[in-house]
């Protein structure tokens, strides 16, 4: 293989333009990066091609990882020899670090992160007519670099062949091809260290909200959100750093909690409707338009996610891939007649053709109607509401906070959840999804395996899950219970595969200098 991955922070890019809407994200032709960066436009258009690489993570990467990897979902159909596909999905298979996705996640990382360096880097220098857009765009992009970067560091974050505790490889500027060739990882601890200090300096840069065409741009209360759950990771597995970090993450995102421009959509459905976007529950969301030409803006999870020998049944236009199929455990998980469910995923369907019902699940929570192939409008919202209400939960639990305040935020969520328009063709359960009371959890494991299955069900789809199981270090309890529910009775675990590997590319950028992860093999 060739010896480049790391190379890819020095590419030359290709910006995103902006016309007159903040997701007209369509890229033109290569810029000069020696002319260009110089006013107050190009140094948008250059924070614009940041977010804009965002969908490239979205669109597959995050799935694979956040979900598949996890009890949630797993892939109703493959084709050929899918070695990479097993690799993420079934932990009986190995895990390479030459696996495509795994390869193609750090890479694509990378693009993100030094589109984030170069807005940060230049904009200094760049000639304004309105100084204050400065931070914000700095802000912006210090936000997004510190959002890919706890992307990496929770995917490849652990402990490695020679028993260091090491996270990604730290980039914070534009490197040269020399430069990139002598990096080495840096520690977890500064590398999340590092996050903190951006999230802090975009919480205090970004403005409360924006109008008009800059809707969907990052702002103050989602880099709150998204410092409380950085907060939360780093108190639990492996950095370990308990209480204190917990509280840190209860007191901040309490300030969320408490900001009155955010509030629970009132049905859970609205959350993933099309026509209603960034609604008041939104703290972030990746911006997607269909339409575009090559369908370069739009989405593809409807398409992604439908069974793959479906035809209308479930899509009415466009591929059908087979991709992030709820499990059997997954399906189990709700609550009889929990409107979640309905709107989430499907156990089958029933071939027109036929009329024999397909047992074949699948994830409907996405559905659009695309243009062609699979070219929808949905957005991916990363961070919103209901996830931070349940994270406060937990963090109050785990820290020795209010537990009052807990189980309110805990039954808010439930609350929303059964004033949901569910199946009609499903008697909901006697009592489904009532409020717990104080008596319902004896102790505290009680109420953090309540609030954990909240998580998994509100959540689902999401790419939560699987990084809610490693830092609650619930993951080998969890999957062993999930792979002999689904059948993989040959399925051993071994804590090696709560980090994914080092690509192999990136080892051989550097091989005296980058140590792999525990369980894969040093160069």
């Amino acid at each position: 293989m060739k010896k480049f991955s790391l190379l890819v922070m020095v590419a030359v890019l290709s910006l995103a333009s902006c016309k007159d809407d903040f997701i007209d994200l369509t890229p033109p032709s290569n810029l000069n990066s020696n002319t260009f960066y110089k006013t107050q436009q190009d140094m948008n258009q250059a924070t614009l091609s940041a977010y804009g690489n965002l969908r490239t993570l979205y669109n597959s990467n995050y799935v694979r990882i956040g979900e598949i990897r996890s009890d949630n979902t797993t892939y109703s159909w493959l084709s050929g020899n899918p070695a990479n596909e097993k690799g993420i999905d079934e932990f009986s298979s190995p895990l390479l670090p030459e696996n495509n996705f795994v390869t193609e996640l750090w890479d694509d990382s990378y693009k993100t992160i030094l589109r984030c360096n170069i807005v940060i880097n230049r904009t200094p220098a760049a000639t304004f007519t309105d100084e204050k857009l400065k931070n914000q765009y700095i802000a912006e992009a210090r936000f997004l670099r510190a959002l890919v970067y706890f992307w990496l560091n929770r995917a490849f974050g652990g402990y490695t062949t020679d028993g260091q505790l090491l996270g990604a490889i730290k980039v914070d500027k534009e490197v040269t091809q020399a430069e990139a060739y002598t990096m080495g990882r840096a520690t977890l601890a500064e590398m999340y260290d590092f996050i903190v200090e951006d999230l802090k300096f975009a919480e205090a840069n970004l403005p409360q909200a924006y109008g008009g065409v800059d809707k969907g741009r990052v702002v103050k209360g989602g880099a709150s959100a998204l410092l409380g759950k950085v907060y939360l990771t780093m108190a639990g597995f492996p950095l370990n750093k308990g209480t204190e970090y917990y509280n840190l993450a209860s007191t901040k995102l309490q300030e969320v909690v408490n900001n009155s421009m955010y509030a629970l959509v009132p049905s859970y459905k609205d959350l993933f409707d099309v026509s209603k976007k960034n609604s008041t529950e939104s703290l972030f969301e990746v911006q997607y338009m269909k339409g575009a030409p090559n369908m370069a803006t739009g989405s593809p999870w409807n398409n992604n996610f439908a069974p793959r020998f479906s035809d209308k049944e479930v899509v009415l236009v466009g591929d059908k891939n087979g991709e992030n199929s709820p499990t059997g455990h997954m399906s189990k998980a709700y609550e009889t007649g929990d409107p979640r469910k309905f709107v989430s995923m499907r156990d089958g369907w029933i071939n027109a053709r036929t009329g024999i019902f397909q047992n074949e699940r699948y994830v409907c929570k996405y559905y659009d109607i695309a243009t062609s192939g699979s070219d929808n409008g949905n957005n991916w919202i990363e961070l919103r509401l209901g996830d931070v209400y349940l994270m406060y939960a937990e963090a109050l639990v785990r820290g020795g906070g209010n537990k009052a305040a807990a189980l309110t935020y805990l039954n808010k969520i439930r609350e929303r959840a059964r004033n949901t328009p569910g199946d009609p063709k499903i008697q909901p359960a006697a009592g489904m999804l009532r409020d717990y009371t104080p008596g319902d959890f004896p102790s505290d494991k009680e109420f953090l395996l309540a609030i954990e299955k909240e998580r998994r069900v509100e959540l689902a789809f999401e790419n939560h899950r699987w990084f809610d199981l490693v830092r609650t270090a619930r993951a080998k309890d969890v999957m062993i219970e999930e792979q002999a529910y689904d059948g993989y009775n040959s399925f051993v675990w071994s804590d090696n595969a709560l980090f994914y590997p080092i690509p192999m590319t990136v080892m051989q950028s550097n091989p005296q200098k980058i140590t792999q992860n525990r369980g894969y093999t040093q160069m």
